[in-house]
């Protein structure tokens, strides 16, 4: 048995396992097993997480079982539990050691049982536009890295044109590793709405870095400012780009505790 929380950062879940407790097993496989919404516990994706100074460590895991060098609402997910469970202290800063990069998360506000943070989530890099050929379409993209890699198709963001685009972009050739995407709608100068493909996962009701790669992409092509709130289907995130890097201020909330009865691979139960 495993023990194993579920959090949620606007309709994004994530599985919340101890790394050494997780201990021998296939991580791909058991991120496929737990995460399947049929047959396991359901989520976007599984976190293993070990203790760090300040925080913790994690490694994330795609819910196809694909590794994912970090997630926004993920390290939200995980300080959450970390001020719920008292191992940081309430109101002191909480640092999450990811793939990434340490990303360091202050606590601004609490509602019952969702914890606002603000994350530093370092600069974005490798920014630029691109044209690349899908299907019989030409498409300018942004692309560009917030940790993980990002492609953002600005303009029209529809369930259509997500559907169309959203799993051709994430599996272009023009992307070795796959890459996340983004439908990305600029509103006003404050405000950009996203639809979200996600690498290894497939459409989310919201992503964290997926907010920060729109913003900035939306602020340095779309004629967007450089502090804007990101409505996606789940909620609305704050992305602020600033000169020393991308802050994403948003909430997360611890909601399941339980055990995981399953065996990697079997068909599988759990026991909230």
């Amino acid at each position: 048995m495993l023990h194993v929380v579920k959090a949620h950062a606007y309709g994004n879940d994530f599985l919340l396992a101890d790394a050494e407790a997780a201990g021998d097993r296939d991580a791909g496989a058991l991120a496929r097993a737990i995460c399947d919404r049929q047959t396991g516990i359901g989520a976007d994706g599984l976190i293993l997480h070990s203790p760090a100074t300040g925080g913790a460590a994690m490694r994330l895991l795609n819910a196809d079982g694909s590794r994912s060098e970090v997630s926004g609402n993920g390290v939200r997910c995980l300080a959450a539990w970390l001020v719920e469970t008292g191992r940081v202290t309430a109101g002191a800063p909480v640092a999450i050691r990811t793939e990434a990069g340490d990303k360091r998360l202050e606590l601004v506000r609490r509602d019952g049982r969702r914890l606002t943070f603000r994350a530093a989530m370092g600069p974005p890099t490798d920014l630029m536009q691109r044209r690349l050929a899908v299907g019989g379409d030409e498409l300018t993209v942004v692309t560009l890295r917030v940790g993980n890699p990002q492609c953002v198709l600005l303009g029209e963001a529809s369930d259509a044109r997500l559907r169309r685009f959203g799993l051709a972009l994430a599996t272009h050739p023009a992307f070795p590793e796959g890459t996340n995407v983004e439908l990305a709608a600029v509103e006003a100068p404050n405000r950009v709405r996203i639809l979200i493909w996600e690498r290894g996962v497939g459409p989310t009701r919201a992503s964290g870095t997926g907010a920060c790669a729109a913003a900035v992409a939306a602020a340095a092509f779309g004629g967007a400012g450089r502090d804007v709130e990101v409505v996606s289907p789940g909620g609305t995130q704050q992305v602020e780009w600033r000169d020393e890097g991308i802050y994403l201020t948003g909430w997360a909330e611890v909601i399941m505790e339980g055990r995981w009865l399953g065996r990697t691979g079997d068909r599988t139960t759990a026991d909230a």
